[in-house]
């Protein structure tokens, strides 16, 4: 069944064996996935108007650039013309002359891309990249985030130990950078810190995050805090993909 299940899910059922609760990992997964099913149907049905409107303009410029403009070129020839019109004639050109080289870049370049996605170091230039931008890179984060509490939540309710419960949960993430932290993060616990410190160091975890962490290991209630920090994260991933969806359909407007 691997070739059809993400790995994050197949990391969660795992779990799920590992500690004796499959039942209420299946009950969770089926849960996120109708989530999941009804953020994917708000996202099409909101882009759906402005993405028919974009490949129309695309199509009416390529159209323009392939048909109309050709026929007028043959009066500039000679002429001094200002730098916006030479650009348009040189696109229609490549158009026309060099479609056959765009198509075998282009699918050189998906040649290229399916050889290397899901390299390691690939993958987290990626992860690095998208982190960084604005809202986008706040949604992956606290996605992430999202899976790791819950999940290492559940192990530590369920009695499994720290150190086992993180090396389980760290695949939930789907992100390797916070693989990564996570990965130090078992290692300065095992050695007997704290797990907010580390956490807190790699600066992928929010400070909010970080102080609810500390106050359940103060108050030796760590595991119902984390389920806690999964459902408030699983809410402010709602609000931003709502931002998100208010912002794209003008943008794709604009474009």
């Amino acid at each position: 069944f691997r070739s059809g299940i993400p790995e994050v899910h197949l990391a969660m059922i795992d779990a799920g064996e590992r500690g004796g609760f499959l039942g209420d990992v299946l009950g969770e997964l089926g849960t996120f996935l109708d989530h999941q099913a009804e953020r994917r149907a708000t996202v099409l049905g909101n882009l759906i108007y402005p993405a028919i409107l974009v490949l129309a303009g695309v199509g009416i410029v390529i159209a323009a650039l392939v048909f109309f403009v050709p026929k007028f070129a043959t009066f500039f020839d000679g002429a001094d013309l200002p730098f916006a019109t030479r650009v348009l004639l040189t696109a229609s050109d490549v158009l026309l002359v060099g479609w056959p080289y765009l198509l075998v870049l282009g699918s050189g370049l998906v040649i290229v891309w399916y050889a290397i996605r899901g390299r390691p170091g690939v993958d987290t230039a990626i992860a690095r990249f998208a982190l960084r931008l604005p809202l986008y890179g706040d949604l992956v984060r606290a996605l992430a985030v999202a899976r790791f509490t819950r999940m290492l939540g559940t192990l530590l309710q369920n009695g499994i130990p720290m150190i086992n419960a993180m090396r389980i949960s760290r695949s939930t993430t789907g992100n390797p950078l916070l693989m990564e932290a996570i990965d130090r993060a078992t290692e300065e616990v095992g050695a007997g810190a704290t797990l907010a410190s580390p956490l807190d160091d790699s600066g992928l975890f929010g400070d909010d995050v970080v102080e609810m962490i500390e106050v359940g290991e103060a108050a030796n209630t760590l595991p119902d805090v984390l389920v806690g920090i999964a459902r408030t994260e699983e809410r402010r991933t709602d609000r931003i993909l709502e931002t998100l969806l208010k912002l794209m359909e003008p943008t794709l407007l604009l474009l």
